[in-house]
């Protein structure tokens, strides 16, 4: 996914997806009763095919690991904090 940045209109993006669900990215600039919270609840969460890559590609990057990797059978997760100090997840399923 690469994305333009002529045809992004503030303060909502949406980013294109090729399932039924989509992605809205909203920074709320013309909302002046909004007040950024960040939450330690996931968001959302990444599909990685290699859960170990994904983690050392985080880890290398000096971001925040706030919950190791969980292995439950073949499924494994870990979260980890966005910049904004959002928990957002990483899982392999």
């Amino acid at each position: 996914m690469s994305q333009n940045n002529d045809s992004v209109k503030s303060p909502v993006y949406n980013i294109p997806v090729t399932s039924e669900t989509g992605l809205t990215l909203d920074d709320h600039t013309f909302d002046p009763n909004f007040i950024f919270k960040p939450t330690n609840n996931v968001l959302f969460n990444f599909y990685a095919k290699d859960i170990d890559e994904a983690h050392q590609f985080i880890k290398s990057n000096n971001i925040s690991i706030v919950k190791e990797i969980e292995r439950i059978g073949d499924f494994a997760y870990f979260n980890f904090q966005d910049p904004d100090g959002n928990v957002l997840m990483i899982c392999n399923g």
